[in-house]
C-alpha cells in the first residue's frame, strides 16, 4: 500500500492501468470467442474483427472500474485519514454498486456485495501472504540454534585445536609462527 502513487495520480494510474489490462485481455478473451463463432473458413478473419470490435470495450470498462474504484479510495482514505484494508473494501463494494445503477436497487446491491466480497478475499489473501513473508524473514533472521554433536562415535577434533585451526591469518605484527 506505501509503494503506491499518492492519492489524485493514483486515479489516473489505475484507470491507464484498468483500460490497459482489459484491452489486452479482452482483445485475447474476444480473439478466441471470435474464432470459436465464426464460419469455417473464415475463423482467422472472424477473431480479427471481434478482437477489434471488443477489446477497447472491455478495456473501457476496465478503466472505468480502476477509475472509480481509486477515486471511492482516495475519498475513503481522506475521510478515515488512514490507508487500510477497509478502503479497499468499501471502494469495491461503492464500485459495484455505481457500475450496477441503472440495472436497479436489486442489482446494484447484489453487485455492492459481489464486489465487497471479492475485494475482502483479495485482501484476505494479501494479510495471508504479508503473514507468511514475514514468518520466512523471522525464522531468516533468528537462526535455529546449531544442533548437538552426535553422543555415539569418535570426536574428529576437539574445539580447543578447531578454534586454533581457524585462527591462521597472523595478527599485526605477528609472523606466522605467532611469535613476534
Amino acid at each position: 500500500m506505501g509503494d503506491r502513487q499518492p492519492c489524485p495520480d493514483r486515479i489516473f494510474d489505475d484507470l491507464g492501468i484498468g483500460f490497459t489490462m482489459g484491452g489486452v485481455m479482452g482483445s485475447l478473451w474476444n480473439f478466441g470467442k471470435g474464432a470459436r463463432n465464426a464460419a469455417r473458413g473464415e475463423r482467422l478473419a472472424g477473431a480479427i474483427t471481434t478482437m477489434k470490435t471488443r477489446g477497447p470495450i472491455s478495456g473501457g470498462n476496465f478503466g472505468v472500474w480502476g477509475g472509480l474504484f481509486s477515486t471511492f479510495e482516495c475519498a475513503l482514505m481522506y475521510y478515515r485519514g488512514k490507508e487500510d484494508f477497509v478502503n479497499s473494501i468499501t471502494s469495491g463494494a461503492l464500485t459495484g454498486l455505481v457500475l450496477a445503477i441503472r440495472g436497479g436497487r436489486k442489482a446494484m446491491f447484489r453487485s455492492a456485495l459481489f464486489g465487497g466480497i471479492f475485494l475482502g478475499l483479495i485482501e484476505g489473501v494479501g494479510v495471508l501472504m504479508n503473514n507468511l513473508m514475514a514468518q520466512q524473514q523471522q525464522q531468516m533472521m533468528n537462526p535455529e540454534e546449531v544442533p548437538e554433536p552426535p553422543q555415539y562415535g569418535f570426536p574428529v577434533y576437539n574445539i580447543k585445536e578447531l578454534d586454533n585451526e581457524l585462527d591462521f591469518v597472523p595478527s599485526h605484527g605477528e609472523n606466522a609462527s605467532g611469535r613476534y
